[in-house]
């Protein structure tokens, strides 16, 4: 059994035109990278920043509630590593 294919979802982040884009700790280590996907981005940006429910971030972004909670918890838990660790986030585009 094959998995489900990936619904296209809106994202309106600004880093969506910017292809490798970084946040950067200091002393920069090259080695440990975590990629946030732009649909991570705007789940975060629509529930955290914005103050969304997630059932209006799903409309937003043209997913369900529960797609949204996957994609938010994921993000988290990388930021989470990223922050705590010392680690470069980069967004890109999923492929």
């Amino acid at each position: 059994m094959s998995p489900r294919y990936k619904k296209p979802r809106r994202c309106s982040c600004p880093f969506k035109k910017v292809r490798g884009r970084v946040y950067k700790p200091f002393p920069m280590s090259e080695t440990q990278r975590v990629i946030i996907y732009h649909d991570e981005l705007e789940a975060v940006k629509l529930c955290d920043l914005d103050g969304l429910t997630q059932e209006e971030a799903g409309q937003k972004m043209g997913v369900s509630r529960g797609t949204v909670q996957r994609i938010i918890t994921t993000a988290r838990k990388k930021i989470a590593d990223a922050l705590l660790n010392g680690k470069i986030i980069v967004f890109e585009e999923e492929t």
